[in-house]
C-alpha cells in the first residue's frame, strides 16, 4: 500500500567528481616535438581544462631547472623542470639523471600529494616516480610510446649487442608497467605489441586523441599535387624510401614533396634528394609552428607516411583531420587509421616502387573521388575525438572500469540488406 507518512524526499543528484591532483611524469615534453611529447601536453592541457590540478615533471629543455608555472595549448600547470644533460648521439633528446629519478620524485610527491601518477615513458622519469608512488599508496596509470628497437640506433651500441639490449629493456621496463594499476597505450596493435614484449596482460587501447577542430579541410579544387610528411627525421622513419619513390613517379604528375620534421637524418636526406636529382621538387622545412604545421597540411594532396615503427601516429591523424588522404607502411598501427581503399592506401614496407604506385593511384584520381578518400579520412578520425580519450583516463585516475574506446569507425556505406 501506498506510503502516506508524508512528503518523499528529492533523490539526491549524483555527487560532482571532485578535481584530481595528478602528477604526470615524461621523459620527453614540449618543446620537444615527438608524438609522445605532444601527446602529454594535450592531455596535460585537456586535464587542467577539465578542473584538475596537473603537475608535469620531466627533463629541463635548458640548463635552467626548477618548478614554475607553464602554460600549453592555452592552458596552465606547473612544471617540475629536472636538471638535465643533452644526449649528443640524439639530435636534440635531454635526459634526467637517472641516478637522481627516486630522490627527484620523493622530492615531488611528498610536495604535492596527489592523488594519482601517470608516467608516460619508463625510462627515467617514470621509473622513480613509480617506485615512489607504490610506497605511499598512490594510484599508478602507465602509457607506453616506447618501442626499444627505436632506441638502440641512439646507444652507441655495436649491432651484434642489439638484440640482446632489447631484450634487456622490455624486461627492464616490466619492473615498472608491474607497479601500475592500468597499463594503456595508443592503439590495440600497439597494446599486444607490449604484452608479447613485456608478458604484462590486460593492456588498455587507449587513443591519443585529436581535436579535429584544430585542422582545416580544403574541398577547393586541387592546383598542384603536393605530398607531405610530417614526423621526426630518424632512420625508423624511413624517409629514403619516400625519396626513392618521388623520383619513380611520372613527371608529368609535376608532384613535390614537404618534410616537415627535424632529426639526425637531414644532411643525408638531404644529400640523397641531390643524388638522386630530385632536390628540386623536394622541400625540407625542419620544424616549424603550430599554425605553419596547420597551413602544410591544408594545402596537401596526400599524406605519405612511410614509418614501421608507429604505435598510432599523431601526425596521420592530424592529416585525416585535415582531410587528406593517406598513403602508409602496412606496419604496427598504421592499418588502424588508414583503411584500404577507403581513405587511402597501404604499401608494402621499404618498398619504394609499391609506394609510387600508390601514391600516383591517388595523384591522378580526378577531383570527385579524391573527395571520397578526404571525406573517409575525416569520418574516420572522429572516433578518435581527444574528450574521450581525457574521460578515459579521468576514470582510469579514479580506479573506475573503463571499456576501451572504439576507433575503427563503420563503413562508410551501410552494408545492403
Amino acid at each position: 500500500m501506498p506510503d502516506s507518512s508524508g512528503p518523499h524526499p528529492t533523490p539526491a543528484a549524483p555527487a560532482e567528481k571532485k578535481p584530481l591532483t595528478i602528477v604526470m611524469g615524461c621523459d620527453t615534453f614540449a618543446p620537444d616535438v615527438n608524438g609522445a611529447a605532444r601527446f602529454a601536453e594535450r592531455l596535460a592541457a585537456g586535464l587542467v581544462e577539465h578542473g584538475h590540478d596537473v603537475h608535469v615533471v620531466a627533463p629541463a629543455a635548458s640548463r635552467r631547472h626548477g618548478t614554475w608555472i607553464e602554460e600549453h595549448e592555452g592552458q596552465k600547470m606547473t612544471a617540475h623542470r629536472l636538471r638535465s644533460w643533452r644526449w649528443y648521439p640524439h639530435d636534440w633528446l635531454r635526459f634526467a639523471l637517472p641516478w637522481m629519478s627516486k630522490a627527484n620524485a620523493r622530492r615531488i610527491l611528498d610536495e604535492v600529494k596527489p592523488d594519482v601518477v601517470h608516467f608516460q615513458s619508463h625510462i627515467v622519469v617514470g621509473r622513480g616516480l613509480a617506485a615512489e608512488a607504490e610506497k605511499r599508496g598512490i594510484r599508478i596509470v602507465a602509457t607506453n610510446h616506447v618501442m626499444a628497437d627505436n632506441i638502440v640506433e641512439f646507444t652507441l651500441l655495436p649491432k651484434f649487442l642489439r638484440k640482446t639490449f632489447v631484450k634487456l629493456a622490455w624486461a627492464d621496463a616490466r619492473k615498472s608497467f608491474d607497479r601500475a594499476e592500468s597499463v594503456t597505450t595508443p592503439t590495440r596493435k600497439a597494446a599486444e605489441f607490449l604484452e608479447a614484449s613485456t608478458g604484462l596482460r590486460g593492456v588498455h587501447a587507449v587513443s591519443c586523441g585529436i581535436d579535429a577542430h584544430n585542422y582545416t579541410p580544403d574541398f577547393t579544387p586541387r592546383t598542384g599535387n603536393r605530398i607531405l610528411f610530417v614526423g621526426r627525421v630518424t632512420g625508423e622513419k624511413q624517409i629514403d624510401v619516400l625519396l626513392n619513390a618521388v623520383k619513380l613517379l611520372p613527371e608529368n604528375l609535376d608532384a613535390r614533396l614537404q618534410i616537415v620534421g627535424g632529426g639526425d637524418q637531414l644532411k643525408n636526406l638531404q644529400s640523397m634528394a641531390e643524388t638522386l636529382g630530385i632536390a628540386d621538387r623536394v622541400d625540407f622545412l625542419g620544424y616549424v609552428s603550430d599554425e605553419e604545421l596547420r597551413q602544410a597540411y591544408t594545402r596537401a594532396t596526400v599524406f605519405a607516411m612511410p614509418s614501421i615503427a608507429e604505435l598510432q601516429s599523431i601526425a596521420t591523424m592530424e592529416a585525416m583531420a585535415s582531410a587528406l588522404p593517406v598513403v602508409a607502411a602496412d606496419a604496427m598501427a598504421l592499418p588502424h587509421l588508414v583503411h584500404e581503399g577507403e581513405n587511402g592506401h597501404l604499401f608494402r614496407p621499404g618498398d619504394a616502387q609499391d609506394l609510387a604506385d600508390k601514391l600516383e593511384s591517388v595523384l591522378t584520381l580526378p577531383q570527385e573521388e579524391l573527395d571520397v578518400l578526404k571525406r573517409a579520412s575525416l569520418r574516420i578520425v572522429a572516433a578518435h575525438d581527444i574528450q574521450t580519450t581525457i574521460s578515459t583516463f579521468e576514470s582510469l585516475y579514479r580506479g573506475e572500469p573503463v571499456a576501451e574506446p572504439v576507433t575503427d569507425a563503420a563503413p562508410s556505406v551501410p552494408a545492403p540488406e
